[in-house]
């Protein structure tokens, strides 16, 4: 720019030349101090040409830069963005099988619960049995009435550590449950935080 700047200065000093001398009362030529000053204007015009375009000429670079920048954080954004769909996706997915074996978990239980309910009604009337075969005993100690009061008595206690077994495992499902949904909402808490804008 600088180097343009000269050489148009250069063509401009040659191209003025002196003029001939007009007849009176015409235009006089130009001074040599007019001409120095002119060419010193036109010198100082191209330097502060030179420096708005070198200015100019950095803005745009700095822009350019940020851009590319901002380019890149937009593609990283999109990118988290994008992963977190697909971590939303996935706790959405892990929800509905957990909830699946929970509603699994929930049936067992409740076939559990009434099979406990037959065997705690058949162990009822067990003791029933055993308690009137008591009282025929009382009266009557026979023998065949004994050996079947003692299969009887057998059998009660047999039914009752059964009971007490599928009891204790009823009690461990329910407490499976309660932890997995507890579980269960601490997703559904984390979900929804996720999803919600930020």
């Amino acid at each position: 720019m600088a180097v343009l700047t000269l050489c148009l200065l250069w063509a401009f000093t040659t191209a003025v030349q002196p003029a001939p001398v007009s007849p009176l009362g015409g235009p006089e030529p130009a001074q040599y101090e007019e001409l120095t000053l002119l060419f010193h204007g036109a010198l100082q015009l191209g330097q502060s040409l030179n420096s708005v375009y070198r200015a100019t000429e950095a803005r745009l670079t700095e822009a350019g830069r940020s851009l590319g920048l901002f380019d890149r954080a937009l593609g990283l954004l999109g990118t988290e963005v994008s992963q977190g769909r697909d971590a939303t996706q996935e706790l959405r997915t892990s929800l509905s099988e957990i909830q699946a074996e929970e509603d699994v978990l929930h049936l067992r239980a409740e076939a559990t619960a009434l099979s406990l309910g037959e065997v705690d009604r058949a162990q009822r009337a067990l003791r029933d049995t055993v308690r009137r075969l008591q009282v025929q005993l009382k009266g009557a100690w026979l023998g065949q009435a004994h050996q079947e009061f003692e299969t009887l008595k057998a059998q009660a206690d047999k039914q009752s550590h059964l009971l007490w077994v599928l009891t204790g495992h009823v009690q461990r499902q329910r407490r499976e449950i309660a932890e997995q949904q507890q579980w269960l909402r601490q997703i559904q808490e984390r979900l929804h935080t996720a999803a919600l804008p930020a």
